[in-house]
């Protein structure tokens, strides 16, 4: 199993908290404990050689003060995984739900999404067929008491209200609701229930001809989204299609291997991973559904794509099946498994590195005694002018591969595309980056949305949106809002971000209305990545 996190806590190791001890000398008394130690009580009894355990039980017998043993034991497992590598990782009970529930394709609770609007929850979506539509929560609902406590206008942090609506399925809460019309409020006792994470944020036709499906991660519900999405857009007439997988930081290796199977012909090389345990396992296509095996096809791809993402793109680029287009991906090659440990926590141990077909391993360097530079790795090739030059990289050449076709590619860091796509600054001003930084434009949406829901919710597709949106004066009405929060309208400032601006509050207003089938419609308008795929797939 592949799995993406990105952090550890920085926890001193143990060995430095004794050597620091030992530099202490007076009053301090030596004892050898090879096999047990004296004290006041009696001999205490080692019950495995392996000191790690021992340094455990001498502290927990042995140390002035009270300890919490579980405490002692956890960091003891991330002072180990911190001098590993990056992506070794221990998650606690208490957040395992969190980080293993997207991989899983489903979590347990009500069916909502929501927003704060002035510390009070406001209902955006409910899900189809889920339990809050179910017993008759809208749209536009404030949610003022969660069992027994008062959310609205207390200021609560986001994490603690997920985790009150959260629960084990077919656990009730009961929700108090402010609904506009009505006086008081209106109680619903509300039946948790398994609510799935979709992998597709969006899948919609570009052009008659070309397809666009939006992949945000892969977990184990990816592949059959990805099989119905692509189905549906075939029957709309897509015969070319673009996957885009900017953003996608991974999950499982199954779905990323399902995926390259629709694409590539039976018998054609996916990835093989290597380990010193597991030795090599190599992964060809079968190619069972062959519908899509000669579709023309793009990948989008940025530095946010990683480990699954790269299987994806480096199956696609070493077979010579398509274009890849966008910036150079993340450069994550190391395969983990998650263990599940006694207490019902987990670690998720690398197990073996992955390899493109053409034998590349696509895992940038790291340290082994400490991850900063390694996730700050991005911020240099920010730095180094990578963003916006495909000049500025460069490649070691011992790590030069050459696919089928011809192609030179390389190693050793990420998926180079093949055609490279700065990062877009057009429509960029110092009125944008005021609005952007203060996050007015997705405020200014929410407010929007939720003052002209019951028009805007007559709307059953992202057309129809687009085209009320178009005959309002939606950038007007935002700059009226952003000079109330203390952002000035300046003119000539929007003469080159207006339209960027108003692209991406209409985005933002989908969002609110239709979800992320609102959103990227609207959004990919003006995305030039977007265009550039849609040119090369019609030359």
């Amino acid at each position: 199993m592949e799995v993406e996190n990105r952090k550890i806590d920085a926890l001193m190791p143990l060995i430095i908290a004794l050597v620091l001890v030992a530099g202490i000398l007076i009053g301090i008394k030596f004892r050898n404990v090879t096999a047990s130690v004296g004290n006041n009580r009696g001999l205490l009894l080692f019950s495995t050689p392996n000191k790690v355990d021992q340094a455990l039980e001498l502290i927990k017998n042995s140390y002035v003060d009270s300890v919490s043993a579980n405490t002692l034991e956890e960091d003891a497992i991330k002072g180990m995984l911190k001098n590993l590598d990056p992506h070794s990782q221990y998650f606690p009970v208490s957040d395992f739900a969190a980080i293993n529930d997207p991989l899983e394709g489903n979590f347990s609770g009500i069916g909502v999404s929501f927003n704060m609007l002035n510390d009070t929850i406001v209902i955006v979506n409910t899900i189809a067929e889920g339990p809050s539509e179910k017993v008759g929560v809208m749209a536009g609902d404030r949610i003022v008491r969660v069992n027994d406590s008062l959310v609205a206008g207390v200021k609560m942090p986001r994490n603690d209200i997920v985790k009150m609506l959260k629960g084990k399925t077919g656990t009730s809460v009961k929700v108090g609701i402010h609904r506009k019309g009505n006086s008081g409020l209106l109680d619903f006792n509300i039946i948790r229930g398994k609510i799935p994470l979709f992998s597709i944020d969006a899948a919609y036709m570009l052009t008659p001809e070309i397809g666009y499906i939006k992949v945000n991660k892969f977990s184990k519900t990816t592949l059959q989204e990805f099989v119905n999405a692509a189905g549906k857009l075939k029957t709309e007439g897509m015969t070319k299609t673009i996957v885009d997988l900017r953003d996608n930081l991974g999950g499982i290796i199954d779905g990323a291997i399902g995926m390259c199977e629709m694409f590539l012909p039976a018998g054609r090389m996916i990835v093989y991973t290597d380990g010193i345990e597991r030795g090599r396992t190599d992964y060809y296509s079968d190619s069972k559904n062959t519908e899509y095996n000669e579709m023309e096809l793009v990948l989008l791809i940025d530095e946010s794509s990683a480990s699954a993402s790269e299987i994806v793109a480096g199956a696609i680029q070493d077979n010579d099946r398509g274009t890849i287009v966008g910036r150079r991906s993340f450069g994550k090659g190391l395969v983990q498994e998650q263990y599940s440990l006694s207490d019902g926590s987990a670690m998720r141990i690398t197990v073996a590195r992955y390899y493109t077909p053409t034998g590349r391993c696509i895992q940038k360097p790291y340290d082994h005694n400490g991850n900063g530079e390694y996730f700050n790795e991005l911020y240099e090739r920010y730095s180094h002018g990578e963003m916006i030059q495909a000049d500025s990289i460069r490649f070691n050449d011992s790590l030069r591969y050459v696919t089928p076709g011809g192609k030179v590619v390389y190693g050793g860091g990420g998926i180079m595309p093949d055609i490279f796509m700065p990062i877009d600054t057009t429509g960029h001003s110092k009125y944008y980056g005021q609005v952007m930084r203060r996050g007015l434009i997705d405020r200014f949406a929410f407010d929007y949305a939720d003052k002209n829901r019951k028009d805007l919710s007559n709307m059953s597709d992202y057309k129809s949106l687009a085209t009320y949106l178009h005959q309002k004066n939606i950038l007007g009405d935002f700059t009226a809002y952003a000079a109330k929060q203390g952002v000035a309208k300046n003119d000539k400032d929007l003469k080159i971000s207006g339209a960027l601006i108003e692209n991406i509050v209409m985005a933002y207003i989908g969002r609110n209305i239709l979800d992320d089938k609102g959103f990227y419609p609207i959004l990919n308008q003006m995305d030039k990545m977007v265009q550039k795929g849609v040119e090369v797939l019609a030359e």
